[in-house]
Parts: structure tokens; C-alpha cells; sequence
């Protein structure tokens, strides 16, 4: 089992950073907006230096991309041209694919991480958090946002899932708290960003990065949706 899950992870993990889109939308378009919005002066972000305040929201943007949006858009795609149902019938079985898909997504992350930690370095970033308040949070998130988009992979065509996919990430990038501050919303809207994933892991990376108090409230929404995303979609899931 363990040796088709690691030859499954590599195939997955090739054919990600194959996929030009996935490698746009993983670091391309993170990396453009952490150097823009750090050089260009035009947020409202509340610190004394852009970068203070765009580094953990656009790490945070980048667990989303990947997690969310990469995994939801090429499960989706594959359940449509049947490429699933004839993998979950192979000796390798559903359980093993998942769990493939699943460690792809992590040594994405952790590529992502160490560009973007780089990049926010050399733009003057300083944290001052522990890496033990990082970890969780992000592996948290990771299962909420895979579980979102599996929960539309799992229904839509791939089409749909596409533009559904899409049109999620740009709300929850307005309302995540990753290039705007959450504080910064009006109050209805303000209270609805904070009830969803994004927010709450832009919050714990935001204290954290300051070695601040990180909100209670921020683990138990991001526990709730780690907990309620992937049941959902393993409710609705279809693999054909």
C-alpha cells in the first residue's frame, strides 16, 4: 500500500507542476501580488511596512490556491473524462488516491512556503511568531479548503467546477484579510469574513507573524470548517 501511495503522490506531483495554470495560480500570481502590494503603497494595511501585513495573507492566499482551487479544478476534470472512476478501480483504490492527492497538495505547500517565505524575506519582512502555531493552522486549513473544493469537484462538471472554483477564490481573497484588512470591511460584511476559512487563517498568521495573541475564535472557524468541509464532500462526492 505504502509503496502505490508514494508512486501515486509522485504522479500527482509531477502532473501539478506540469500544469502550467496550477504553477500560475500556486506561485505566480502570490508572488506578484506579495511584490506589487510591498512596493506599491496603496492598501490600508495598518503597519508601518506593506510587507508586515502582506506576507502571512498571501501565505495564507497560497494554502487557499492550492488547496482549495488546484485540487477542485483537476479532480473535477478527471471525475468528468472518467479518468477517476478507472484509477478507483485499479489495485491502487480510492483510499490510496486520496491520500496521493492529499500528500501532493502538502509538498506543494511546502514549496510554496519556503518561495514565498524567501521572497517576503528579501522585501524586508522580520517575523517574530512561533513556527509551532503555523503548522497547525495551515494543516487545518489545508483539510477545509480541500474539502471545499472536492465538495465541488465531486458534483459539477469540470466546466462548472472551474468557474465555481474561480469565482470562490476571488471572494475569499477580498474578504480574507490577505491584501485587505478584515477591520477594514463594513460591519455586516466584516462579520461574514470572519465566519469563513480564509479570514480565520489570515488571522492566526497575522498574530503569529507578530508574535501576538492569536484569536480563539480563528482555530474554532477553522476547526468547524475542517470538520464540515470534508464531510460534506465525502457525503456528495460522485466518483463518475
Amino acid at each position: 500500500m505504502t509503496a502505490r501511495v508514494l508512486a501515486q503522490t509522485r504522479v500527482e506531483l509531477a502532473l501539478t507542476l506540469r500544469r502550467g495554470e496550477s504553477v500560475l495560480l500556486s506561485l505566480g500570481i502570490p508572488v506578484l501580488l506579495l511584490v506589487f502590494f510591498s512596493v506599491v503603497d496603496v492598501l490600508p494595511t495598518g503597519t508601518d511596512e506593506p510587507i508586515d501585513f502582506l506576507a502571512p495573507g498571501v501565505l495564507a492566499l497560497a494554502v487557499m490556491s492550492t488547496a482549495m482551487v488546484g485540487l477542485g479544478i483537476a479532480t473535477g476534470f478527471e471525475r468528468q473524462y472518467g479518468v477517476l472512476k478507472r484509477l478507483g478501480s485499479t489495485p491502487l483504490g480510492r483510499p490510496a488516491l486520496l491520500t496521493a492527492k492529499t500528500l501532493a497538495i502538502l509538498f506543494v505547500e511546502v514549496l510554496q512556503v519556503a518561495v514565498l517565505v524567501a521572497v517576503s524575506l528579501a522585501l524586508g519582512w522580520r517575523p517574530s511568531g512561533s513556527v509551532a502555531t503555523v503548522v497547525p493552522a495551515m494543516l487545518l486549513a489545508t483539510v477545509a479548503f480541500s474539502g471545499l473544493g472536492l465538495l465541488m469537484a465531486g458534483r459539477l462538471r469540470g466546466e462548472a467546477v472551474l468557474a465555481a472554483a474561480n469565482s470562490l477564490y476571488l471572494v475569499l481573497l477580498l474578504l480574507g484579510g490577505m491584501v485587505i484588512p478584515v477591520a477594514e470591511l463594513p460591519g455586516a460584511l466584516r462579520a461574514v469574513a470572519r465566519a469563513l476559512p480564509a479570514a480565520a487563517l489570515s488571522d492566526v498568521l497575522h498574530a503569529t507573524s507578530t508574535a501576538g495573541a492569536v484569536p480563539g475564535r480563528a482555530w474554532a472557524v477553522l476547526a468547524a470548517w475542517a470538520l464540515a468541509a470534508p464531510l460534506a464532500a465525502a457525503a456528495t462526492f460522485r466518483w463518475e
